[in-house]
Formats: C-alpha cells, structure tokens, sequence
C-alpha cells in the first residue's frame, strides 16, 4: 500500500509534463487542420509510446508482476463478497471524478477550459492564454491517464507497453455512451457497459465480452449520437 501511495503522485507529475510535451511536439502544429489530422496525430503519439516504452532498458517488451493489496475480502451480503483491491479502486475513481468535476465546474481554469472548447478565437480575445490553457487540459488529461493506469495495474497485476490499449478504447465508448463533455455520464457508461461485460462473460460466453463494448458504442451513435448526458447542440447559420 505505501508503494502505491507514493506511485500516484510521481506517476501522475510525470505523465503531466509528458502530457504536456506531447502537446506542443504533436498537437500544437494542428490547431487549425481538420479533426482527422488530429484523430490520427493521436493515433500515431500511442504507437510511438507504446514502442518506445517497449524499446527502453528498464521496461521492455515482457510483463512485470505489479505490487497490489493485500488480498482481503469484505461479505457485503450473504454470497456477495468484494475485495479490499476493488473497493480501493471504486474509491479512488469517485474521488478523482469529483476532484475533476470541481476542477472543471468550480475554479477559473475550469472556467477558462470550457470557454476555449466552445470558441478559441473568442476566448483569447477576452484575455483568456488559450495555449496554456490548452497544455493544463493535456497535463490534467495525462495525470489521470497515469492514476487510471495505477488502478487497473491493481486490479490486474500484470503490466506491460500495451496494458491500456483495449482499456483506452474502452474508454472512449463509456465517454461516448456517456455523453461527451459530461463526466457524470462518462463514469455511468463506463458502470453499464462494465455491467454489460460481466452479464456476457457469465451468461453467455467471455469471448464476446469486448463485442458488446463495441457494440454497444454502435448501437448509441444509432439511437442517441449525442449519449445519455449528452447535449444535442445545433449551430445557427
């Protein structure tokens, strides 16, 4: 427990600062492209990062045992038992999903976050700095990324370079299914379709646990593109 106590803050410093870097290396020189140049920036950066990290001395391509809690289980009812690691990391991710709700609804850098996704000409000509702004959003993204990484490692204690690929996507759909721009709803898509894996893998078979991720993100940019938090906003010409 105090390894992971001290992991969390170095690991979430130095994924800002990489956050960051990646930001002004990669994003930066496309602010004004079309969104695809930077769908597939992005699709390029986690390549780089996952064989670059393949590549160093000290990790390498093979997996490392990761230090977890110690084994410990808690009877919530007759027959429903939960481990000391799994309530650990339901606590933990409803505490960081408030930190950035407060984060981003309650302080002037939220504030500021959300002016230069709606308009960023029109938020620096009111004074806001749109580029570091744009940098904290990567560094707070980052930081996360980096205690989401610690979590599921506590959950599942193997890592290696590509250990977050099919958790990142994964992502992506609860965000998506959620409601894009909400994080309440992201944390409930990401509960259903959890839900909705665990119902497959026990009734009907674990090998299309991750099709109904997928499909499930189908299914909600058939019937509700904009997610179930989400805002249908239109634009007026």
């Amino acid at each position: 427990p105090l390894t992971l106590l001290v992991a969390f803050p170095v690991a979430m410093i130095a994924a800002a600062f990489v956050g960051m870097a990646i930001e002004k290396l990669a994003y930066k020189p496309l602010r004004g492209a079309p969104r695809i140049n930077v769908l597939i920036t992005a699709i390029g950066v986690s390549f780089i990062l996952q064989n670059t990290a393949k590549s160093l001395p000290i990790i390498g391509p093979n997996p490392y045992q990761y230090p977890t809690f110690p084994v410990r289980n808690i009877e919530l009812a007759p027959g429903v038992t939960v481990n000391l690691t799994q309530v650990a990391v339901f606590v933990v991710a409803v505490i960081l999903m408030v930190l950035l709700n407060v984060i981003i609804n309650r302080t002037r850098i939220g504030k500021a976050m959300r002016a230069v996704s709606q308009d960023a000409d029109t938020a620096r000509l009111m004074g806001i700095p749109v580029n570091n702004v744009i940098s904290f959003t990567f560094a707070l993204g980052a930081s996360l990324a980096a205690a989401a990484g610690i979590l599921f490692a506590s959950s599942f204690p193997q890592i290696n370079p590509y250990m977050g690929m099919m958790p990142g996507l994964k992502a992506f759909v609860a965000a998506v299914f959620g409601g894009i721009g909400s994080i309440p709803g992201a944390m409930l898509g990401g509960f259903i379709i959890a839900l909705a894996e665990t119902f497959t893998k026990g009734f009907i078979s674990s090998k299309l646990a991750d099709a109904v991720a997928f499909g499930i993100l189908i299914l909600i940019l058939l019937v509700r593109p904009s997610g179930i938090m989400g805002r249908d906003l239109r634009d007026k010409v």
